[in-house]
């Protein structure tokens, strides 16, 4: 007795669906991915910044002339670089004028004398003496606080110059930091936008890269939906296997069991052949 196995195929265009997806799926996988185009990249540094390294190095030490010329501006010979030009002729007119009333006052006294009678006598030599003593330290009175005042306005002039110096040097630094500062932060502004369009550029690579293989993966869940039962299945196949030996003995056994038997078979042949039919 033949053995009967029904199978169910899948449709014909369901298989070949799978027989085209396998070849695109070699086909895709054989071709090496250029991951160059999927590298991270980092931004150089803007222009701006550069400018701005460029400027700090320059500024290190930028301030030491100012430094330097503050320090001629101190010390004990600092007031000599500000003295007046003009102080000697001030202070030689000023005692050229104070000889000329000291020797007026010489010239009274000696009128006085002689209208006393006592002209070229002792008493007009002590007169002048005395005169001329109290004149000689009027004079050197007179011409030290010239040089004195010269002194203070030339010493203070030099402690001006001396903070002003400093300030300048002080201003100096940091209007160059104000501007590494400035030149910094503008760079950095451009260099994130360039950080942004080298990330969206290997973003887009990336994307372009695995385009393929994303829709092959779409294509490829869809086959296998198919494959799992998710779509009819149209084809029913019989097969029916030549019978063994043991098969064709109790088809035979079966044959005579039915002649002599009167066509009634035991239990046995109707347990074996899959159901039991009750006996009359």
């Amino acid at each position: 007795m033949a053995i009967e196995q029904v199978q169910n195929l899948p449709q014909q265009y369901v298989t070949d669906l799978g027989a085209d997806y396998g070849k695109q799926l070699a086909g895709l996988t054989s071709i090496p991915m250029d991951t160059s185009l999927l590298a991270p990249q980092v931004a150089g540094q803007d222009p701006l910044q550069q400018q701005a390294y460029n400027l700090a190095g320059s500024g290190v030490g930028a301030y030491q002339p100012y430094l330097t010329q503050q320090g001629a501006y101190s010390g004990p010979n600092a007031y000599q670089s500000f003295e007046s030009p003009y102080q000697q002729d001030v202070i030689n007119a000023t005692l050229s004028e104070f000889d000329k009333q000291t020797a007026a006052g010489l010239s009274g006294i000696g009128q006085r004398a002689s209208m006393s009678g006592n002209l070229g006598g002792g008493r007009e030599g002590v007169m002048r003496s005395e005169y001329q003593s109290n004149q000689d330290a009027n004079r050197a009175l007179l011409q030290a606080k010239m040089l004195q005042q010269g002194f203070n306005q030339a010493n203070l002039n030099a402690q001006t110059a001396f903070n002003q110096q400093g300030q300048l040097g002080s201003n100096i630094q940091d209007f160059q930091t104000a501007d590494i500062n400035q030149l910094g932060r503008l760079g950095g502004v451009n260099q994130l936008q360039e950080q942004a369009l080298l990330d969206a550029q290997r973003e887009a690579n990336r994307l372009e890269a695995y385009e393929p293989y994303e829709r092959l993966g779409t294509y490829g869940s869809g086959v296998a939906s198919l494959f799992s039962g998710n779509a009819p299945f149209g084809n029913q196949s019989t097969v029916t296997p030549n019978p063994t030996p043991l098969q064709t003995a109790l088809g035979t056994a079966s044959v005579l069991s039915g002649i002599f038997g009167g066509g009634q078979p035991n239990r046995t042949q109707q347990q074996y052949q899959g159901y039991v039919l009750p006996d009359k």
